[in-house]
């Protein structure tokens, strides 16, 4: 099982060690951070020496889909005060897909329970989808978690099947950036 806490603390570690050695690819991912966005590369190139770990960590985090470390951290590891899901769940390509949106959790749970599929959040919303939306998504619709988690990725029955299959997901986006 990949635990997508370690995952990305693996992945800052790398990018931190490329910003240090300067590999443009590297450079460039720290606009990602909202002080260096409009930075110019020869800014890149001098803010190289002042980055830390925190930092690095920071850029991961936007690049999975949240708004920073902090935020990532809590939300893969289930914080039940965190309403934010992030955009993880909802890659561009996915948007070929008709879903259901939902304002409440509420509703997205009866529509759920009515349709079928899969409940997932986007930021502070609610979708209803179906198999082939998780397929593009990069993840197995018929992996056992998803019953473990009762298809329901906001409040699941089983928190350990969420985390793993954040682990998955991550690591299917991994393949897909290679």
């Amino acid at each position: 099982m990949v635990d997508p806490i370690r995952e990305l603390k693996i992945r800052a570690e790398i990018l931190h060690r490329r910003v240090q050695a300067q590999e443009p690819s590297a450079l460039q991912r720290l606009r990602a951070l909202p002080e260096l966005r409009a930075a110019s590369d020869e800014a890149l190139r001098g803010a190289a020496s002042t980055v830390q770990r925190k930092h690095c960590l920071a850029v991961v985090g936007r690049e999975v889909g949240f708004s920073g470390w902090q935020h990532a951290s809590r939300v893969l590891q289930g914080d039940e005060g965190e309403v934010d899901f992030g955009t993880a769940l909802y890659a561009p390509r996915c948007a070929v897909h008709l879903n259901h949106w939902c304002a409440s959790y509420g509703e997205a749970r009866a529509l759920r329970a009515e349709r079928g599929g899969y409940l997932l959040a986007y930021k502070r919303h609610f979708l209803v989808v179906d198999g082939d939306f998780i397929r593009t998504l990069g993840l197995d619709p018929d992996d056992p978690d998803w019953a473990a988690l009762g298809w329901d990725w906001v409040r699941p029955r089983d928190a350990g099947a969420r985390q793993r299959l954040y682990g998955k997901l991550l690591t299917s986006r991994a393949a897909l950036a290679d």
